[in-house]
């Protein structure tokens, strides 16, 4: 019996190294910074950090629980899910976009081919309905909004439909806790 070896992408691995690193720069100078000087978190350092966690190469973020820890703060909850809503509605257009320029080969480096393929499965199966599911349910919307935009889905039902999906999840989540 053989083994085989696997080889290491280590370009792979930096691009993740480097997400990483930028993850955690962000996350301490937002929030961290928020609790560790002041003992009170701010709408900016929310913005910033739900913008970041919805773009698709964030996606070790859960954005979720992040606002439900700013819910619980002082906070008016309609400011906090319009500032949700504005800001990973931002980051949507941003991955539809990235989908929509730039070619399969760069991509493929960035979220993999299997994860592309997955999310290029459903929107071709599902259509709105996957588009609408991945915005309310914490799934990997990132990923789906930059699939469509790869297979030059029609652009205003592939916001609308995210758009729904997240104003849905955002409010439901208020109303949980």
């Amino acid at each position: 019996m053989e083994i085989k070896m696997r080889r290491i992408d280590y370009r792979r691995l930096s691009v993740i190294a480097f997400l990483l690193i930028l993850m955690t720069v962000i996350a301490s100078l937002t929030i961290g910074r928020d609790i560790y000087e002041n003992n009170k978190e701010s709408l900016l350092s929310f913005a910033i950090v739900n913008f970041a966690g919805y773009l698709f190469f964030f996606l070790f973020m859960p954005m979720e629980l992040a606002f439900i820890y700013y819910l619980r703060s002082s906070y008016d909850p309609i400011m906090l899910n319009l500032v949700a809503v504005a800001t990973s509605f931002a980051a949507q257009v941003i991955n539809y976009l990235i989908g929509y320029f730039f070619s399969t080969g760069v991509i493929d480096r960035l979220i993999g081919r299997k994860r592309y393929e997955k999310a290029e499965d459903e929107i071709r199966k599902y259509g709105n309905w996957t588009l609408l599911l991945s915005n309310l349910l914490p799934l990997s919307s990132p990923v789906i909004s930059l699939a469509a935009g790869m297979l030059k889905y029609r652009v205003k039902e592939a916001l609308f439909y995210s758009l729904i999906g997240m104003v849905l999840r955002y409010l439901s989540l208020t109303l949980i806790f």
